[in-house]
């Protein structure tokens, strides 16, 4: 009896069951479609496309930016890439036409060469595609075809930088600078590093100056042609840290002891630089700094908001203490 009792009662139970989903497949069905059309909705208005365009990713500054807005928009859902022209004006014009035709929500851009892209960025702009030019800013006949500059106060750098040195020669030096007169960020970290000199700046000789591409292999040569030329030679001044390790390499083989070598970047490997002595000192870019508020700008611009046309980011000098502490990382 007790196995019939159940038999039935099972029986009773599928049945109920098969009338309670026939009677609420609409319903359920309706349900569904509400819910895809929700999201569908919350992703067509926060799923944005971003794109960077560096200069190169052969320096740890720009991949520490990639790195950062890479993690912003997984963690947020956006869809990302990133394009690299390896210091190649020509490529970074052709990818810059290839993102105007992509239709990014927002563009993140490094010029190659800071009076060359103009033509990309007008591509850009009929496309309706805003500019956030980072780091290296355009020249100022172009500043209106971008959003916002957004970098590290590099005239700010090189003044403390100038500072650091006029203080350690009281009395005036000899001095070489390796620079990068196609980059508008690395003209204004000279320009301020002569500044930062002060009052006592006709003391320092500036016995050369020339372009040392911001890499180690073509500032190495130069620095050993600079030494030779100039043995007596008590100072580099370096616009970036690769440069730096060049001549602080053309130093090394020279077998000197007493040339300083200072520099503005603060990356991992400057860092080093500045723990073993090959450095003298060293001011801070900020790379991850610059992403973040480069995404959180872009995000402000396509929810209709204002941002501000310069964004510069203040430098500091990294002591052997902040370097021993964020040993391996950028700022």
């Amino acid at each position: 009896m007790k196995k019939v009792l159940g038999l039935l009662l099972g029986v009773s139970m599928i049945a109920a069951s098969l009338i309670g989903c026939g009677s609420n497949q609409t319903k359920e069905t309706t349900e569904t479609t509400e819910t895809e059309k929700v999201t569908e909705t919350t992703s067509d208005e926060k799923a944005y496309s971003f794109a960077f365009l560096p200069n190169t990713q052969n320096n740890t500054f720009q991949a520490a930016m990639n790195d950062t807005f890479k993690k912003l928009c997984d963690e947020n859902g956006y869809d990302y890439v990133c394009l690299d022209p390896d210091y190649d004006l020509n490529k970074q014009l052709s990818q810059l036409a290839d993102a105007a035709n992509q239709g990014f929500d927002a563009v993140f851009v490094i010029p190659v060469d800071s009076a060359g892209i103009r033509q990309g960025l007008e591509q850009l702009n009929e496309k309706g595609i805003p500019v956030l030019n980072v780091d290296t800013p355009v020249i100022k006949e172009d500043l209106d075809l971008v959003e916002t500059v957004i970098a590290t106060d590099a005239y700010n750098a090189g003044t403390l930088v100038g500072a650091e040195m006029a203080k350690i020669y009281p009395d005036g030096a000899k001095i070489a600078i390796l620079d990068f007169p196609s980059n508008e960020s690395c003209i204004n970290r000279v320009a301020g590093f002569l500044d930062g000199l002060g009052e006592d700046k006709d003391k320092f000789e500036i016995v050369a100056q020339q372009d040392g591409a911001a890499a180690l292999d073509v500032s190495m040569p130069i620095a050993e042609d600079i030494l030779q030329a100039n043995p007596d030679l008590d100072a580099f001044f370096c616009i970036n840290d690769p440069s730096a390790m060049g001549a602080a390499a053309a130093i090394k083989a020279a077998g000197k002891e007493n040339v300083g070598v200072y520099s503005i970047d603060a990356s991992p490997d400057g860092k080093a630089a500045l723990l073993d002595g090959s450095f003298t000192c060293v001011a801070a870019q900020v790379p991850i700094k610059i992403a973040e508020k480069a995404f959180e700008s872009a995000i402000a611009l396509k929810e209709g908001k204002t941002i501000e046309k310069e964004i510069l980011l203040p430098s500091f000098i990294v002591t052997k203490e902040m370097a021993e502490e964020t040993a391996g990382q950028w700022q």
